[in-house]
């Protein structure tokens, strides 16, 4: 049973300790990235981006973890955008997720923030599903082309 969510903290992640903790709720989401290449890349993303990992932590254990940045974009102003966003599977429907997008929401009023964004994988429903109950609409649709292929 998960404890009172008044009690629960979300934590900026900074150190190889905290970002090895959050790599093991992570690798749900990303299963491509090693424990190394995920540390690499969260340094270098902050380093280039401002990328920056949180997570939630409940009786010592990392529950969820979301990686955002700000950003200015000329369609929205000043935006938080969620890169990655993930409760580890056998903690979820608990509260750990709706808590951390709510320290996101709150976090990008406080940055002054005019949008909070994400993009998520079609293949994702229940992750769908949760973004529609904490009030996201869909708003465009994402394209890519793989280049050098």
């Amino acid at each position: 049973m998960p404890s009172a969510a008044h009690q629960w903290v979300v934590r900026f992640a900074g150190t190889n300790s905290e970002l090895e903790r959050c790599y093991r709720v992570m690798v749900e989401l990303r299963p491509h990235l090693t424990q190394e290449a995920f540390m690499r890349a969260v340094r270098r993303q902050d380093e280039q981006d401002g990328y920056r990992l949180v997570y939630v932590e409940d009786e010592g254990e990392v529950m969820a973890v979301a990686g955002f940045r700000i950003m200015q974009l000329l369609v929205t102003g000043r935006t938080l955008y969620v890169d990655d966003i993930v409760t580890a599977e056998d903690r979820r429907s608990r509260g750990y997720g709706k808590h951390l997008f709510e320290w996101l929401a709150r976090h990008a009023r406080d940055q002054e923030c005019k949008t909070l964004e994400l993009d998520s994988g079609v293949q994702r429903t229940a992750a769908h599903r949760f973004y529609f109950r904490q009030r996201m609409h869909i708003s465009s649709f994402h394209f890519r082309m793989k280049l050098n292929e």
